[in-house]
C-alpha cells in the first residue's frame, strides 16, 4: 500500500512511524527539510515546500498513491486535500473550507456562536482597527482582561494574553493596532475574553459525520521552566494512564467530547464533511470547559504522547476517515502514561539559534526506553543542523508519569548542541499545581 505523507517535522515524524507499523506501507514523503527519521523509512522523498500544491500533484503523479496524509496546518489552508481529492486519492486533513475552523479563527468563533455551540467566549472580530478600543474598553469596565489572536495562521505564536506576554488592556490595543500594521496573521484580528483556568487537549478522528476521540492530553505552551516566558508552538506534554487528566472529572470530559461533537456537526452544516483528525485547546473554567481554538489536525508535540499508544492500525483508521466508517472501528489505546519533551534552539522562540550543529546519540536514547522523533532539523553531509523551530522531541511511555518523565530526562543527555528544554514538563510538583488551581477555583 502506498501512502503519501506531506510534513517534515516531529508530529509528521510519528505519524510516519505508526504508518510503518504495518508492514504493507510503503511511505512517500513531501517535506521542505530533509528528517531524517523520515527519510530513512520512506520509499521516496520529494524536498519541496508543503504549501507547493503543484509540486505536491506531480510527486503525486509519479507514484499513485492509495492514500494521503497531511501533517501540518499549512497545506490544509491552501488547500491541498482539495486538490488530491481532485486527483481521485483519498486523503486524511479536511479541505480548505472545513479547515477554516483552525485557519480562521474569526470563522471558528462566528460557527459556534451561530450554532449556540457550548463553550463559546465574549468576543468581537475586526478587518480594520476601528472599534477595536471601544471593544476592548467595554470588556474592561465589567473587569475583563482580554486575548488578541491574529486572524489567520501564525505557526501558534500570534496570540499574546494580557497579564503574560501583555501588560494590561492598554497594551492589547497597540498589539492589535500592530497586527493591522504589520500585516500579522493576514491583517486581521479577533478579541476575545481572556480564560481563567487550566489548559487541555482532545483530539479526535473525523470521518465527516462521526467522530472518535482520544486520550486527553495537556500541553505546555510557555517557553520556560514555571510557565514563564513566550507562547511557543509547544515544549511538551503528558497523558495518564486512564486517558483523563487529573484536574478532570468525567462530567469536564464529556462536556468536552460533547463540543467536539456539535462542532464537527456545524462544520457539515456550514461548509461541507470534515474528514481529518480534529483538536480541540479547551480552557478548563469554574463554569467547566471553553474552546480556547481548533487545529484541523495533530497537535504537536500532542500527537507524540497519543500515537504511540493506539493498539489499532493506523492505516485501517485512516481509511475508515476517509470512507465514513469510524463507527466500525473500536478504538483502543494502551493504558499508559506518556511524556513528551521538546529540545529547541537556545532563544527559542524569539531569537533562535540557526545553522548549528546538533548531535543525537539514537543508539543510547534507544537503550534508555524512550521514543524520539526529529523536528526542524536539517540533515546535510551526515550531520544535523538546527533550523530556528523546536528541534527533537523525546517521549516516555511506562506505567506512571514519574516513570515516564525519568526516562525521558535520561535520554535527553544523548543530545548535544545550542539547545534547551523545559526540565519540569510531566514533574509531579507542575501537575500538582494545575489541581490546586481548579480545586481553589471551584472553591470560590
Amino acid at each position: 500500500m502506498k501512502v503519501l505523507l506531506i510534513g517534515g517535522g516531529a508530529r509528521e515524524h510519528a505519524i510516519a512511524e505508526v504508518l510503518k507499523n504495518n508492514p504493507s506501507v510503503k511511505l512517500y514523503t513531501v517535506m521542505k527539510n530533509r528528517n531524517p527519521g523520515i527519510y530513512r523509512i520512506s520509499e521516496k522523498v520529494s524536498l519541496k515546500p508543503e504549501t507547493d500544491i503543484e509540486a505536491v500533484k506531480s510527486f503525486a503523479k509519479e507514484i499513485n498513491p492509495d492514500i494521503a496524509v497531511i501533517g501540518p496546518e499549512a497545506p490544509l489552508g491552501v488547500g491541498m486535500a482539495d486538490a488530491l481529492w481532485d486527483m481521485g486519492i483519498p486523503t486524511v486533513g479536511p479541505k480548505k473550507r472545513p479547515a477554516q475552523i483552525e485557519t480562521s479563527k474569526e470563522f471558528m468563533r462566528k460557527l459556534m456562536e451561530k450554532y449556540n455551540i457550548k463553550g463559546s467566549v465574549k468576543y468581537a472580530s475586526f478587518n480594520t482597527y476601528d472599534g477595536v478600543e471601544e471593544f476592548i474598553d467595554s470588556l474592561s469596565e465589567e473587569g475583563i482582561d482580554v486575548v488578541v489572536k491574529p486572524v489567520g495562521l501564525t505557526g501558534g505564536k500570534g496570540v499574546k494574553v494580557v497579564g503574560e506576554q501583555l501588560k494590561d488592556n492598554e497594551e492589547a490595543k497597540k498589539y492589535a493596532k500592530e497586527i493591522f500594521e504589520k500585516n500579522i496573521g493576514g491583517g486581521k484580528v479577533v478579541i476575545e475574553e481572556k480564560l481563567v483556568g487550566v489548559e487541555f487537549t482532545l483530539h479526535g478522528f473525523v470521518d465527516g459525520k462521526n467522530i472518535v476521540f482520544t486520550p486527553a492530553v495537556q500541553d505546555h505552551p510557555h517557553a520556560y521552566e514555571g510557565d514563564e516566558g513566550p507562547i511557543t508552538g509547544g515544549m511538551g506534554s503528558f497523558s495518564c494512564p486512564d486517558h483523563k487528566l487529573p484536574f478532570l472529572t468525567d462530567r469536564d470530559l464529556e462536556e468536552a467530547k460533547e463540543i467536539m461533537r456539535d462542532t464537527v456537526e456545524a462544520i457539515r452544516k456550514e461548509v461541507g464533511p470534515y474528514q481529518g483528525i480534529l483538536y480541540g485547546q479547551f480552557m478548563l473554567t469554574v463554569d467547566g470547559p471553553k474552546i480556547v481554538e481548533y487545529n484541523a489536525r495533530f497537535g504537536d508535540p500532542e500527537a507524540m504522547n497519543i500515537l504511540p499508544l493506539l493498539k489499532n492500525d493506523f492505516v485501517e483508521v485512516c481509511e475508515a476517515i476517509v470512507d465514513g466508517t469510524l463507527d466500525k472501528i473500536n478504538l483502543e489505546f494502551e493504558k499508559k502514561a506518556s511524556v513528551c519533551k521538546y529540545v529547541a534552539p537556545k532563544g527559542y522562540p524569539t531569537d533562535p539559534v540557526k545553522g548549528e550543529v546538533i548531535k543525537v546519540d539514537e543508539k543510547k536514547i534507544r537503550e534508555t526506553g524512550a521514543l524520539l522523533y526529529y523536528a526542524s532539523v536539517d540533515e546535510r553531509d551526515g550531520k544535523l543542523y538546527l533550523t530556528g523551530s523546536r528541534s527533537v522531541a523525546v517521549v516516555g511511555v511506562s506505567e506512571s508519569i514519574e516513570e515516564c518523565e525519568r526516562i525521558v530526562e535520561e535520554a535527553i543527555k544523548y543530545i548535544e548542541g545550542k539547545v534547551f528544554h523545559r526540565r519540569d514538563i510531566g514533574k509531579i510538583e507542575l501537575i500538582r499545581k494545575r489541581v490546586e488551581m481548579m480545586k481553589k477555583l471551584r472553591e470560590s
